[in-house]
C-alpha cells in the first residue's frame, strides 16, 4: 500500500488530517458494510488496510503522495463498482492486492463483461486487472503475480464467500 492508494480508497485529498481520515473511515465503513453490499466484504478489507496504513504512518497531509500525481478521490467507488460487476460471474477468482483487483480462472467466457467493467488484460500474468484510468505504475520491472502478492499482500474471494455475500 502506498499513500496515494490509501487516500484514494478512503476518498481523501492529499491534505487530509488524522481527524478527516477517521471520518472518512467511518463513512466508508457504513457505505461498504458487507450487510449492505455484495462486494462489501472485499471493500471493507481494502478500507481497513488503507485506514490502518494511514494511522500507522501518522499521515497528516504534509507528505506528498507522489510528486505531480493527484489522488483519485473517487477510486473507492470505482473499485466497488468494478468488484460488483464481476462478483457473480461463475468460474472467476477475484483477488485484491493493495488497491488492485486481479481476475483469474475461467475469464474467457466473461471477457465482454470484464472489459465493460473497466478491467485490462495483463498478458504476462494471464490475468485481468483493475486500476483507475490515468494510473501510472512506478514499477517498470516485470513483476510476476507472486511478487506482487509478496509485496502488497493478497486477499481472494472464493465461491463460498460469494455465496455468503449473495445470501445476505
Amino acid at each position: 500500500m502506498n499513500i496515494k492508494d490509501a487516500l484514494s480508497i478512503l476518498g481523501l485529498s492529499k491534505t487530509a488530517s488524522q481527524e478527516q481520515i477517521k471520518q472518512a473511515y467511518k463513512k466508508a465503513s457504513m457505505k461498504y458494510h458487507p450487510d449492505r453490499n455484495p462486494a462489501g466484504l472485499e471493500m471493507m478489507k481494502a478500507v481497513n488496510v488503507a485506514y490502518q496504513w494511514l494511522v500507522e504512518k501518522e499521515y497528516d497531509g504534509s507528505i506528498n503522495p507522489i510528486d505531480g500525481e493527484e489522488v483519485n478521490v473517487n477510486y473507492g467507488d470505482m473499485l466497488y463498482d468494478a468488484i460488483n460487476a464481476v462478483i457473480e460471474l461463475e468460474g472467476i477468482t477475484i483477488e485484491i492486492c493493495s488497491a488492485w483487483v486481479w481476475l483469474s480462472g475461467n475469464t474467457k467466457e466473461h471477457k465482454t463483461v470484464i472489459k465493460e467493467a473497466g478491467y485490462k488484460w495483463a498478458s504476462k500474468k494471464f490475468m485481468w486487472y483493475f486500476r483507475p484510468e490515468g494510473y501510472k505504475s512506478r514499477n517498470r520491472g516485470n513483476w510476476d503475480i507472486d511478487k506482487i502478492r509478496d509485496v502488497y499482500g493478497s486477499s481472494t474471494v472464493n465461491k463460498k464467500e460469494k455465496d455468503k455475500l449473495q445470501a445476505a
